[in-house]
């Protein structure tokens, strides 16, 4: 049964900064502007107005309660944003571009498997690989005459060859996504431990251990999943970049290190340093470049 939440008066939310920041796949813009995703076993429409916003769709709890959780409508990002604006005025900057940005609960197996995706891929085809994964193997949802596809669990995948996942796509990450669902799956990693664990350090040496989990990777399933790991800074070309060009200056970009990188981010940032990352990233990939 559809249902619909109403928030009026809403800061720090802005469709495009959420939904096309590179931290989610399944969502997707609309002809009239909203954007319409999957998430769980949620289908949910998100529409702005002014400064309201109206989500409908297809909810497993209750819409308000789910809601709340996946867009952290409980943390005060304009704080968040007070506090690292008065870092520098580079931060200022980036974040005036960026003002709608929040990092989004996502489940933790589901950005998993879609960094994995992501290794040395493009937007438009990360989407691509995960819908063809979630329309065989997940769950069908029916809305408004429209067929969506929940993303696949660890069992719904577990019989999975790697000549299937190469059907769908997937290129050299096929075995990397059978690796990876085999340690899940017979529990050589626990993903509930994982969330219940404080020490990042040992979280991401965990990650680490899962088949086409680099540090970027984990780095952005620590940021962008429910593990909510704000201290970390995925750091990617954009990044390298906008960090080169404010902060480290070096002649040729290449030369920069991740141990440099992460170390300005560390005393810039500190505890924040994953949103600042957000905010500079969305900056140099929209603005700058």
């Amino acid at each position: 049964m559809e249902q619909e939440y109403k928030i009026e008066n809403i800061n720090s939310f802005e469709l495009k900064d959420i939904f096309e920041c590179g931290q989610c796949f399944r969502w997707n813009i609309q002809e009239d502007g909203s954007y319409t995703g999957v998430f769980g076993n949620n289908v949910l429409n998100v529409q702005k107005e002014g400064k309201n916003v109206i989500f409908r769709g297809i909810c497993k709890k209750d819409i308000k309660e789910t809601v709340e959780y996946y867009f952290d409508l409980e943390r005060d990002y304009e704080a968040i944003k007070n506090k690292l604006a008065k870092i520098d005025d580079n931060m200022k900057i980036s974040i005036q571009n960026g003002q709608g940005i929040r990092i989004l609960n996502q489940d933790l197996w589901e950005t998993i498997i879609s960094f994995i995706i992501s290794a040395n891929n493009n937007i438009p085809r990360i989407k691509g690989i995960i819908e063809r994964l979630s329309a065989k193997y997940g769950k069908q949802i029916k809305w408004k005459n429209n067929i969506y596809y929940t993303f696949p669990t660890p069992e719904e995948l577990k019989n999975v060859t790697v000549e299937e996942y190469r059907s769908l796509g997937l290129g050299f990450r096929d075995i990397r996504l059978y690796e990876t669902t085999k340690m899940i799956t017979e529990n050589k990693v626990n993903l509930k431990e994982l969330e219940e664990n404080p020490n990042t350090i040992e979280v991401r040496e965990k990650l680490l251990t899962l088949s086409g989990v680099g540090p970027k990777v984990a780095d952005c399933i620590l940021l962008f999943s429910s593990l909510k790991r704000f201290e970390v800074f995925p750091i990617d070309v954009w990044v390298r970049r906008v960090m080169n060009d404010l902060y480290i200056k070096e002649a040729d970009e290449k030369k920069v290190s991740k141990n440099q990188i992460e170390k300005v981010a560390r005393e810039k940032f500190g505890n924040l340093a994953g949103l600042a990352q957000q905010y500079l990233f969305n900056y140099r990939r929209n603005i700058v470049s």
